[in-house]
């Protein structure tokens, strides 16, 4: 928890004792099922916890508003961004029933209430979200026309809705095709652990 309080100080003692018990539940479940690479489980707070909440250095998401987490496998970024923010709900879907029965089983045991949990595809979704996030998941150009549908029309956050997606690496090619309406935001900006390097936000509004 040193790490994320450093660049979370506002967090309360309830958010502090969730986030703590992620540290001690995520590597019990990995020995029974593989949900993180078991080389970087060591890492899990920095790599995995404080990645996901780097959505919260770029837009603060007001009470009431709806996020979808598309892929979220054992629950990142959607179990920390939910943590984060109480008064949020967050519909967490996955294809692979075993990963997210791990998200689910740590949400119900850490007292997550405003999470819900959907296996399956996304074209099996129904309803309206302010904010499709995403991990790493998918192609943008592959992404957006599965999820547009899914955006409400009317947003109450600063930015307007949109797709929110962590990635790392040279997004280049897979940006272009976006070049006039993504905005790429540097994670190294806000969090100075070598990992934030190549880690880059990408924000689409849709």
């Amino acid at each position: 928890m040193e790490t994320i309080l450093k660049y979370f100080p506002e967090l309360d003692e309830l958010q502090c004792s969730q986030l703590t018990q992620l540290e001690q539940l995520y590597p019990e479940w990995n020995a029974k099922i593989n949900v993180i690479s078991r080389k970087d489980i060591d890492n899990l707070e920095v790599n995995h916890i404080l990645h996901s909440l780097g959505l919260v250095k770029f837009v603060k998401f007001t009470p009431g508003t709806r996020v979808m987490d598309l892929g979220t496998g054992g629950g990142f970024p959607g179990i920390p961004l939910a943590i984060y923010y109480p008064e949020v709900t967050f519909h967490l879907v996955d294809r692979i029933g075993k990963k997210l029965r791990v998200a689910q089983d740590i949400a119900e045991r850490i007292g997550l209430t405003n999470v819900t949990f959907q296996h399956g595809d996304v074209k099996e979704v129904k309803g309206r979200f302010d904010f499709v996030v995403s991990r790493a998941v998918m192609d943008l150009g592959d992404m957006v026309p599965l999820v547009k549908r899914f955006i409400a029309r009317e947003g109450h956050n600063a930015v307007p809705n949109g797709l929110l997606c962590l990635k790392g690496g040279d997004l280049t090619a897979e940006v272009d095709k976006f070049k006039n309406q993504v905005l790429i935001d540097e994670l190294s900006s806000y969090f100075k652990e070598e990992f934030f390097r190549t880690k880059k936000i990408l924000y689409l509004p849709l």
